[in-house]
């Protein structure tokens, strides 16, 4: 234990008492409108006003994604500050827990290099583990091997889609590399992508993924038998006892949305535990931001039912 963990633990601690928490959440996503929702949001931690953006922007036709992206940036902003508390090492932690943002950013990338408009892009700051060079990029080609010359190693293709699915594989090797409870977090999260890819309503008939990455990743992580899994029940078969709570036999493939928020219950659960501990070490860094990126998904939810007139409880309980 050193200064700077016990720092980093105290102020870990603080940040997560800012949550807003489920049933202020499931009260946001009640709102007759975006316009009320954002008003209801405006006491708390995601009070949007104060990122620069105008309540207006709920009356703009990409209101709710705007919206949306200002309560990633909050979070993005907490984790940040959080990392300049932590001693030499945690910055390390902290690039690795905060890899959505990136994967985010080259997503709005791959958009841009497309024809589809500029990107709405998050400020990585130290949090950045390629960005300042993945953005220069003006090719897939120099995006991939830009990428792959540094911590995210080659996404294992060219196509948009092919990167997308290798940084989300190969994040999930970085968050493992944490220790538990983080490793099996990634795990399950790793299960539930390449079920997706595999099984996904969207990929019906497809057999199974080509990509190669992703493939390599999930026998790593899970066994050889996941990797090689038929169905979604040969899939729940294989995977390792510490996650096989994350799919079960008989899952459809059109449901495993559910199995996603499952996963997000599993790991708010265990970083509430994280958070109980006395320690002052990297545990309470971990799960508070677990407990963060919860908490923004649940209002990420809550205003997209907003959005679209509120009061469907039982639709936001499914889903945050």
């Amino acid at each position: 234990m050193t200064a700077g963990w016990v720092a980093g633990s105290v102020r870990a601690r603080m940040l997560a008492s800012r949550r807003i928490g489920a049933d202020e959440a499931r009260r946001v996503a009640a709102c007759g409108s975006l316009r009320d929702a954002i008003a209801m949001l405006d006491p708390t931690a995601y009070r949007v006003s104060a990122s620069g953006v105008a309540i207006d922007a709920a009356d703009l036709p990409d209101g709710l994604a705007l919206v949306q992206h200002v309560i990633g940036a909050s979070l993005l902003w907490d984790l940040r500050v959080l990392a300049g508390w932590l001693p030499q090492g945690g910055a390390a932690l902290m690039r690795a827990l905060a890899g959505w943002f990136e994967i985010a950013n080259i997503s709005e990338l791959l958009r841009e290099l497309d024809g589809r408009g500029p990107g709405d892009y998050y400020q990585l700051g130290s949090l950045g583990t390629s960005w300042s060079r993945a953005r220069q990029a003006s090719s897939l080609a120099e995006l991939r091997a830009t990428l792959a010359a540094s911590a995210w190693r080659d996404p294992g293709g060219e196509a948009a889609a092919d990167i997308e699915i290798g940084l989300r594989a190969r994040w999930a090797e970085r968050v493992a590399g944490l220790g538990e409870p983080a490793r099996s977090w990634a795990a399950a999260a790793l299960a539930l992508l390449f079920a997706g890819e595999r099984f996904g309503a969207s990929r019906a008939g497809a057999g199974g993924t080509g990509h190669a990455v992703l493939r390599s990743v999930v026998s790593s992580m899970l066994g050889a038998a996941a990797a090689s899994a038929e169905t979604i029940d040969g899939l729940a078969d294989a995977l390792p006892r510490r996650v096989s709570w994350v799919i079960a036999r008989g899952t459809p493939a059109a449901e495993l949305w559910r199995n996603e928020a499952l996963w997000w219950k599993r790991v708010e659960s265990d970083a509430h535990q994280l958070l109980a501990q006395s320690g002052f070490d990297s545990g309470p860094v971990i799960g508070t931001t677990a407990l963060l990126a919860a908490d923004a998904r649940r209002v990420r939810s809550a205003l997209a039912l907003a959005a679209r007139g509120g009061g469907f409880p039982e639709v936001f309980d499914a889903v945050a």
